[in-house]
C-alpha cells in the first residue's frame, strides 16, 4: 500500500518524541494478526517498558482506543488501555494513518498456548463484565449495532460459480469449494434462516468485543490474560461472543472442559442456541467470502499470505473444526 510505504520509521519516532514524550530508540516491526490496513511496531526506549504502536489507515479510528480507556476506567484489568497524547487524546492522526500507543505487554495468544483452568476461568469473569458495561452515550451512539446483514451469504453465492484468477492457490481453492458445496451451501442457507428466526426474537443487545477468538486473548508470563484487537466492537446479542467458546475457530477451543471452566466465570446465563447458531454459520460465510475473494478473484500478490489465508481456508472443514461445531449447534 502506498501510505505503508511513505511513512518512515523516523516520522514515527519524531511523533511519539513530540505528542506522546516517549523517546524511542529504536522500532521493531512485528508481523500480528491479518489486517492488511494496519503497521504494528515494538517501540523500544533505553531503561524503560516497551511500547506497543499500532497505525492504522485512516482517521476513523478513534471509537476503539475511546472504548477501551473507558473499559479499563470502569476496573476491566484485562483490557489495554491507550496511552494518551500530552494533550489527552488517545489516538493521533499521521500521514493518512491513525497512531494508537500501548503500554507492550510480553505474552503469548490463546493459538500458541493453552489457556490454564485459571485463566479460562478469568476469560470468562471479564467477558460477563464486558456484556455488562454501559458504554458511555457519546462511545454507544457510535457503535455499530448488528443488523443481521445478507452481504456476506450474497458474496459467496457469487464466489461458488466464479472463474478463477488463474494462479496455483485460485486454481486449488475453487477445487476446493466445488468439493464442499454441499456444506458451503448448507452454511449460507441456515445462517439465511437463522438470521429469520433471530431478528423476530429481538434479542438484548450488549457490548461485544466480536471477535474474541484465541488469537485475541494474550497470555502474559504471570498467569494473567487480556483481551486485544477492539477494531469492530459491536452492540449485539451476547452470544456474538459466546460463539467462540466451543467454537474450534483455527480447530483449538473446541474441548468442553474448556467451555464449563469458561462458564463458572461467566456466570448462569441462557444461551440462545438458535443465536449461537446463527453466529456460528455467519462467521464461516464471511471467512469463506473474505478469503474467497482475495483468492479466487485476484491472482498474484503475496504468495506467503495467499498460502496462509488458503491452509485457514481447508482448515475449516477439518475433523472438530468451525464447520462441523456449526452444524451441531442446533
Amino acid at each position: 500500500m502506498t501510505e505503508k510505504q511513505a511513512i518512515s520509521h523516523q516520522r514515527i519516532i519524531d511523533c511519539l518524541w513530540n505528542d506522546y514524550g516517549i523517546k524511542v530508540t529504536s522500532l521493531l516491526p512485528l508481523l500480528l494478526g491479518a489486517d492488511t490496513n494496519a503497521l504494528i511496531f515494538k517501540a523500544q526506549v533505553d531503561g524503560q517498558p516497551s511500547y506497543f504502536v499500532k497505525l492504522k489507515q485512516g482517521h476513523d479510528h478513534e471509537l476503539s482506543a475511546s472504548l477501551l480507556a473507558s473499559l479499563h476506567d470502569a476496573g476491566i484489568e484485562e483490557i489495554i488501555p491507550p496511552i494518551k497524547t500530552a494533550s489527552g487524546q488517545v489516538t493521533k492522526p499521521i500521514d493518512g494513518f491513525t497512531l494508537i500507543v500501548y503500554p507492550f505487554v510480553e505474552g503469548q495468544n490463546g493459538f500458541s498456548h493453552h489457556l490454564t483452568d485459571n485463566q479460562w476461568v478469568t476469560l470468562g469473569k471479564v467477558l460477563r463484565q464486558v456484556h455488562q458495561f454501559d458504554p458511555p452515550a457519546a462511545i454507544k451512539k457510535q457503535l455499530k449495532r448488528e443488523s443481521y446483514s445478507p452481504n456476506w451469504r450474497d458474496v459467496v453465492r457469487s464466489l461458488i460459480e466464479a472463474q478463477p484468477a488463474g494462479d496455483s492457490i485460485a486454481l486449488k481453492l475453487s477445487a476446493v469449494m466445488k468439493r464442499h458445496k454441499t456444506a458451503i451451501d448448507r452454511l449460507v442457507d441456515g445462517a439465511e434462516q437463522l438470521a429469520q428466526v433471530v431478528q423476530k426474537q429481538s434479542p438484548k443487545f450488549v457490548l461485544c468485543h466480536s471477535d474474541i477468538h484465541a488469537g485475541n486473548v494474550l497470555l502474559d508470563g504471570g498467569g494473567g490474560i487480556y483481551i486485544v484487537d477492539w477494531d469492530e466492537p459491536i452492540m449485539a446479542p451476547k452470544e456474538r461472543d459466546l460463539m467462540f467458546i466451543g467454537g474450534g475457530v483455527a480447530n483449538v477451543w473446541n474441548h468442553p472442559h474448556e467451555e464449563e471452566l469458561f462458564y463458572r466465570g461467566y456466570g448462569t446465563t441462557e444461551v440462545n442456541k438458535s443465536i449461537l447458531a446463527y453466529y456460528r454459520h455467519e462467521r464461516i460465510v464471511e471467512d469463506i467470502a473474505i478469503y474467497g475473494e482475495a483468492l479466487l478473484l485476484t491472482a498474484g500478490g503475496g504468495e506467503e499470505g495467499r498460502s496462509e489465508m488458503y491452509n485457514h481456508f481447508i482448515a475449516m472443514f477439518e475433523p472438530r473444526g468451525v464447520v462441523e461445531i456449526a452444524f451441531k449447534t442446533l
